[in-house]
């Protein structure tokens, strides 16, 4: 995971729990997420998915620009460390039904990685042993010959 989030950092899209779900909504929006982190400071204390403003706020009737982000924010938010390995991240997702999970190193949140991020890794991970495999196959196939 360390080497994932140095070799691409990724700048973190927040908001805080004060803030207007509606000016919320527009960090989702014009940065194509589907999941903003809430920070309070430097700590995150929760998150906000298109999912909790469509069961919160539009299916409780309630206003975006009179609700705050901290009365919807999902509290409970599954997180991973810096050294976690992605298997344990895809584990991670798939245990808790999430498709983004925080990443933290000690308090500090330094990424948020989605489940295309694990697939995509997934695959070249994959695509590497098949290598490895093939080029093995062939020392075997030409020193029988």
């Amino acid at each position: 995971m360390r080497q994932f989030v140095e070799s691409s950092p990724a700048e973190i899209k927040s908001v805080q729990p004060g803030d207007t779900v509606l000016s919320a909504l527009r960090v989702l929006a014009e940065n194509d997420l589907g999941v903003v982190v809430v920070l309070d400071g430097e700590r995150l204390v929760g998150v906000m998915s298109e999912r909790d403003y469509a069961r919160k706020v539009i299916l409780a009737g309630r206003r975006s620009e009179n609700t705050t982000v901290g009365e919807i924010m999902s509290r409970e938010v599954v997180t991973t460390y810096l050294g976690a390995k992605f298997g344990d991240c895809m584990r991670l997702m798939n245990q808790h039904h999430i498709r983004h999970l925080p990443v933290l190193d000690g308090d500090r949140l330094v990424r948020v990685i989605s489940i295309m991020d694990v697939l995509r890794e997934a695959v070249a991970h994959h695509e590497k042993v098949i290598g490895e495999l093939e080029r093995e196959r062939m020392t075997v196939f030409n020193a029988a010959y």
